[in-house]
């Protein structure tokens, strides 16, 4: 299959549900931890190295065909937060729907099966992008690009940010991105070779989980989480 899918896949159009979600920022405008195009590029890298890392080893190694169950467990364990734990699940499911409507594979759909309320997004990830022909790198990129493209689109709407200003940072953090993807795959890869879940990232973010809770209480807000 072309490696465009890899475009489609990644691309913030793709019906995966995604732009419901602000990955923290909302949180974070509030109580003035992003106020603009620096801070936000701060929020961003602590976001990179924590739940974009976990994230992205988590779909390589969904991708090279680590048992999807232990990796859903594995992913129970490293977020506390129930709220997340929900986000997580309610995203999966919708990228499931997404992505065996555009690469139908028996694999998602016994997924789906196996999982009706949806497995952590990660998860599926992987498999979203095994189904469409790309490698554990690709899928790994997908997750670390969205850990922070999620964020800066959602600042850009909460700020009335310059879209300049949040395209800037998004580039800005290239580099990283690709030190990320070679730790993500690396440790996939050592899960594979029966290292097994307990090797991959296990790195948190405490007060996104704390700022997560809160969020969820809030009567008023544009972002489910």
């Amino acid at each position: 299959m072309a490696r465009s899918a890899l475009l489609v896949l990644a691309d913030g159009r793709f019906p995966a549900g995604g732009h419901a979600h602000s990955g923290g920022a909302e949180a974070a405008v509030k109580d003035g931890r992003i106020t603009g195009g620096a801070s936000l590029e701060e929020f961003c890298r602590g976001r990179l190295h924590t739940a974009g890392l976990v994230g992205a080893a988590f779909a390589a190694a969904a991708c090279l065909g680590v048992d999807v169950r232990e990796l859903d467990a594995g992913l129970d364990a490293r977020t506390p937060s129930p709220a997340l734990r929900g986000v997580a699940r309610r995203l999966g499911r919708q990228l499931a729907r997404a992505g065996r409507a555009t690469w139908p594979s028996a694999e998602l759909d016994a997924l789906a099966l196996e999982f009706p309320k949806g497995a952590h997004q990660p998860v599926v990830l992987g498999l979203v992008a095994r189904g469409a022909g790309l490698d554990a790198g690709d899928a790994a990129y997908c997750a670390v690009y969205e850990s922070v493209s999620g964020p800066v689109s959602a600042t850009v709407r909460l700020l009335s940010l310059d879209p300049f200003d949040g395209t800037r940072v998004l580039a800005g953090l290239s580099a990283e991105m690709d030190l990320v993807v070679d730790a993500a795959v690396s440790a996939a890869r050592s899960a594979v070779a029966g290292e097994g879940v307990e090797v991959l990232p296990a790195v948190s973010a405490p007060l996104s989980e704390i700022c997560a809770e809160v969020h969820a209480g809030w009567a008023t807000r544009l972002f489910a989480s």
